[in-house]
């Protein structure tokens, strides 16, 4: 990495989520009562866990995020901050923090429960946004539920357009369909593609966002809109990517899933932070090869697997 890249940090910008794993808890032996549940709490919410897996990999990385001054606050500051993120641009909030709790699958994937309403990382006002941006910045990445939930996402929306002439946009949906209707994403994607050089998408977000579409029509279309680069993960088989119409694919590694949260936050800090570290980042993506892109997505695909591998969203280092 330069030290021109290393002054220019990568920024991401969006929500932390107390991610709760429910662990059936049995009756004890002569006791009364059923069986219960206990919950297992992680620090989570998808931009959080891409700006942890970002600064362990050794990018220069601030987080923008209404942290709450709850117990669930104290854990993602100091989750973030043992990560060596840059916090400085986060407010301290009043408002609770957001719980998602987390029901796995027998092959590992995650069904969430969200409880967010009047959450703190909602409440964005444009004076909190601004100042918490650094002077230079190579990308701002932003994303999932921070893009579709008010009062916050008109704010974050607009800053889009605005740092746009300045760094690189990265947007990834990770649509919520429990939460979020799917066609509030929908209506809102053409703004993201205007304003973002980079989309990723996971193929749950494809079927979500263009049902019935292919990933190379989907990237097509949001071509047309205004997305230089489209990468779709797709879990066990890797990774399609679309660079102004030039298709790329890349396997993904074997691995033994412990569990699947967090894997697409990972390839996304492992896409970037390989774009960072070639000087990719910082404007249009004018001098992005296929060559510097197949390796990031390598890089991404690695990233994933190994956090695939090991319980919660953050990746081993």
């Amino acid at each position: 990495m330069t030290t021109a890249t290393a002054a220019r940090p990568l920024v991401v910008l969006g929500e932390c989520v107390a991610d709760a794993f429910a662990v059936p808890v049995s009756p004890a032996p002569g006791g009364g009562g059923g069986s219960g549940l206990s919950l297992e709490v992680m620090a989570g919410g998808g931009p959080a866990n891409t700006a942890a897996a970002l600064a362990g990999l050794g990018s220069s990385t601030r987080f923008l995020g209404r942290l709450s001054g709850d117990v669930f606050g104290r854990l993602f500051r100091g989750r973030l901050a043992a990560s060596g993120v840059d916090l400085s641009g986060c407010p301290e909030a009043a408002e609770p923090s957001t719980l998602a709790v987390a029901d796995l699958d027998a092959e590992g994937r995650a069904v969430y429960s969200f409880h967010a309403e009047g959450a703190a990382d909602w409440q964005w006002t444009t004076g909190e946004l601004r100042g918490g941006l650094p002077a230079r910045l190579s990308c701002l990445h932003t994303g999932s539920l921070a893009l579709v939930l008010q009062p916050g996402a008109r704010l974050v929306e607009q800053l889009l357009y605005d740092v746009r002439e300045r760094a690189t946009v990265s947007v990834d949906p990770n649509v919520r369909p429990l939460l979020v209707d799917p066609r509030r994403y929908r209506e809102r994607l053409p703004a993201w593609c205007d304003a973002a050089d980079i989309l990723r998408v996971s193929d749950d977000d494809l079927a979500h966002l263009a049902p019935g579409r292919t990933p190379a029509e989907a990237a097509d279309e949001w071509h047309a809109l205004g997305a230089r680069l489209v990468v779709i993960t797709q879990g066990p088989d890797g990774a399609f990517a679309s660079l102004d119409g030039v298709r790329l694919r890349v396997p993904a590694p074997r691995t033994t899933v412990v569990d699947t949260v967090g894997a697409g936050d990972a390839f996304t800090a492992g896409m970037l932070h390989a774009l960072h570290t070639e000087g990719a980042l910082g404007g249009r993506l004018d001098t992005l090869t296929p060559g510097t892109l197949e390796a990031a997505l390598e890089a991404g695909t690695r990233l994933a697997a190994a956090t695939c591998g090991v319980r919660g969203a953050t990746p081993p280092r």
